[in-house]
């Protein structure tokens, strides 16, 4: 089991920044995978961006160079409670979602972040973007 809450969500106009939270907290793996997804309604959910417990990161083409995605605790083992932030730049009308942090238990199984390699998943964060 991962607890996650995601805040940092809101409205900001096109070219501005947003920066996203999710703390995982309650698990008992070792460590944990998280990633953040976006949806859009009436849209299928897609991949932003993930880390993986060893800083590990990987991102969409649509988020790459946009998006930044670190976490604390890199390289510890054992841990209770990770956070990860997403650092959005440069945002556009497009990058309107409800973004949900993700989670999988101890590492990222695949660089192109499948949405059925995460079990666990946070109540999400609205983004809104206004032209």
């Amino acid at each position: 089991q991962v607890q996650l809450v995601e805040s940092g969500g809101g409205s900001v106009q096109s070219g501005g920044s947003l920066r996203l939270s999710c703390v995982a907290s309650e698990y008992t793996y070792s460590s944990v995978c998280l990633a953040w997804f976006r949806h859009v309604p009436g849209k299928e959910r897609e991949g932003v961006a993930s880390i993986d417990w060893d800083g590990t990161t990987a991102y969409t083409d649509h988020a790459k160079g946009r998006f930044f995605i670190n976490r604390d605790n890199v390289n510890v083992a054992k841990t209770t409670k990770t956070t990860a932030w997403l650092q959005m730049t440069n945002l556009s009308p497009d990058d309107t979602a409800v973004y949900y942090c993700a989670a999988e238990a101890v590492y990222c199984s695949h660089t192109d972040l499948r949405i059925h390699d995460f079990p666990y998943w946070g109540q999400g964060t609205q983004v809104t973007v206004s032209s």
